[in-house]
């Protein structure tokens, strides 16, 4: 079963996603903010995170930086899901090493699609 970690601070979307990828047999973790989600990486090794920029205490980007300096999660695909539009935020969250940039309001089912895909990319790329 493949794991996704939803990390956002909007109730509504977390409810709605968590629903939507256990429809889809995922195993699904919540964090509602970025050290919440930290915490989580510990002890569990999603296949995708997906990420919000604004929330309280640490911010989506300041917790893809500390994701992608731990090595035991370089396979985990990152998807941040924000409302922040502007092509700065965007281009940020790329830079910084996110794979997708989906900007709300987003569907919820072409955003599975787009986890679907990028699970399926992780299995049958080269390094």
């Amino acid at each position: 079963m493949k794991k996704i970690l939803i990390v956002d601070d909007e109730p509504n979307i977390v409810m709605s996603l968590e629903y939507t990828f256990k429809k889809n047999n995922f195993e699904v973790f919540i964090a509602r903010d970025g050290q919440e989600a930290l915490d989580i990486l510990k002890n569990q090794l999603p296949d995708v995170i997906i990420l919000d920029v604004m929330m309280p205490m640490v911010d989506g980007f300041a917790t893809l930086e500390q994701i992608k300096k731990d090595e035991r999660l370089r396979h985990c695909k990152v998807i941040f899901l924000s409302a922040k539009n502007k092509e700065k935020d965007i281009e940020k969250g790329l830079s910084l090493g996110a794979n997708l940039y989906v900007v709300k309001p987003f569907s919820i089912k072409k955003l599975v699609e787009q986890v679907q895909d990028l699970i399926h990319q992780g299995t049958h790329s080269t390094p």
